[in-house]
């Protein structure tokens, strides 16, 4: 697997939807695939004065019977989100990278996690069942691997109970000795596992109780 490279930029190229640099490593020359917002990117960098441009990428190198391509990107986060993309059933690495060349990072990150379909079908290629398969699949995943700033926009998206049920819920998971942030997490990961068209007020407290405890007994041994 070749994870990363750098090496000197020698030419620009496009061929039907992809685009990308012929980036010479070592007096061998690796045809790289760019997202285009990438692309325009590194084509509008100035030119050296003391030599050819350099670049240095993070790259995905995919096998397939009949080519091998490599993919290139600005960060590892990029490559890693461009990775989880790919996993999804049905999402081939052009339709990836029309997500990522039309959405800076943390953007395309929100809307996957509040599940923002009229938002993702904006991307080229992303019609709305393919942006609610990559809603359903990713937005917990997401949340968890890219940090706070995912998980605080999960919890925005979480339609939370209210009233006395979400009181009810709170006031059992402090007795038991969970801290507030803990218990908000929770209740925002069970919200998103419900069937989307349930009313975030329905249940039993008994049933937001056993979900929660659920979640937080599988976060702990995830951490421990």
């Amino acid at each position: 697997m070749i994870g990363w490279m750098e090496g000197e930029v020698r030419q620009f190229w496009q061929r039907g939807a992809r685009q990308g640099v012929l980036l010479v490593c070592h007096g061998v020359g690796y045809e790289v695939v760019l997202h285009q917002r990438f692309y325009g990117h590194v084509r509008g960098l100035p030119q050296r004065s003391d030599g050819p441009r350099q670049l240095a990428l993070c790259t995905h190198l995919q096998v397939r019977d009949d080519v091998w391509l490599l993919f290139g990107f600005e960060t590892d986060a990029e490559r890693e989100l461009f990775r989880e993309l790919i996993g999804v059933s049905g999402v081939g690495p052009q339709l990836a990278l029309g997500l990522l060349g039309f959405f800076p990072l943390p953007e395309l990150v929100q809307a996957l996690v509040q599940a923002d379909l009229k938002r993702l079908s904006q991307a080229p290629g992303v019609g709305r069942r393919s942006a609610e398969r990559l809603a359903v699949e990713l937005r917990r995943k997401l949340a968890e691997r890219f940090g706070q700033a995912a998980e605080a926009a999960l919890m925005d998206a979480a339609p939370l109970p209210t009233g006395a049920l979400r009181q009810d819920v709170e006031l059992t998971l402090t007795a038991l000795g969970y801290e507030p942030g803990e218990v908000q997490q929770a209740l925002a990961a069970v919200a998103v596992d419900q069937d989307a068209d349930k009313r975030p007020d329905t249940g039993s407290p008994e049933d937001w109780i056993r979900g929660c405890l659920r979640w937080l007994a599988c976060r702990q041994q995830d951490h421990g």
